[in-house]
């Protein structure tokens, strides 16, 4: 199937998998309803009606079945852990960013944030078999494929941020050997960004990471050897920075970045 119809497939069905998903939560509305920047409720139900949506249409644009089931694991456990992580927010308030969880296993607590990480980097490594045999360059992979999952996620601050990047980043990539895994997220994204950007629904981390490791797969199938490595050095340095400086600063003070971020949203009160 080519990039367009893949494209409208994934469109369609992240559509149809909100509608269905809204009208019976799972556990209720109150389980996935959060307070977003500036106080306004919204959903993270677009976080498994998306993921469903790009990981399916993700593997049915792989060139081969073994990215393509790479493509299916990989996008539903992410999603799925990133879902495990929303649904411990509240109690995690003080555990947020590598620190965070580090301090929080220091005194003998696993934090929701921890166990997506393990959870996020061991199935990466393993959807990286389906990239390169060498055990070496599949740790590499691997860390490209985690690597993205978290910066999608470390985006989603705003409405529309996450996905305005994604999209932006992904579409160069629909093009070569390996740009159907990334046809269908791109529709997929697409189709949520205006009740994102209207602040009705939002990625969380569910959404977010489900995203971004399909974007990682394709950025390590498409990569030479030193390719990835150069990845995996450019997503590390971009996670290190998050620590220590924060995003929408530098967003908000860079013209161009702060107009194209604002574009769509709800203007500020």
């Amino acid at each position: 199937m080519t990039p367009l119809p893949l494209s409208l497939v994934g469109s369609t069905l992240a559509r149809g998998s909100l509608r269905v998903l809204s009208r019976r939560p799972p556990g209720g509305n109150a389980a996935w309803d959060r307070t977003n920047h500036r106080g306004a409720t919204v959903s993270l139900l677009a976080g498994p009606a998306v993921v469903l949506a790009a990981s399916v249409t993700s593997a049915l644009g792989a060139p081969t079945r073994q990215l393509g089931a790479a493509a299916l694991a990989v996008g539903l456990a992410a999603g799925a852990v990133g879902r495990y992580d929303d649904t411990r927010g509240a109690e995690e308030a003080t555990s947020k960013g590598f620190r965070g969880h580090l301090r929080a296993a220091a005194t003998g607590r696993l934090s929701g944030g921890a166990v997506k990480v393990l959870g996020i980097g061991a199935v990466s490594v393993l959807a990286a078999g389906a990239v390169t045999r060498n055990p070496v360059q599949r740790l590499v992979a691997g860390g490209v494929i985690a690597g993205a999952a978290n910066l999608v996620n470390l985006l989603d601050l705003r409405p529309g941020r996450a996905l305005k990047v994604y999209t932006l980043a992904a579409t160069p990539l629909l093009s070569g050997p390996y740009g159907g895994l990334l046809a269908g997220p791109v529709g997929a994204a697409s189709a949520m960004l205006p009740d994102d950007l209207g602040e009705r629904v939002m990625l969380g981390d569910a959404g977010a990471n489900g995203l971004g490791a399909l974007l990682g797969l394709r950025l390590a199938a498409g990569a030479s050897p030193r390719g990835r490595v150069a990845l995996l050095a450019g997503l590390a340095a971009l996670t290190a920075a998050s620590e220590v400086v924060s995003f929408s600063k530098i967003i908000a003070a860079t013209p161009g970045l702060r107009e194209l971020d604002a574009l769509g949203r709800r203007p500020a009160r």
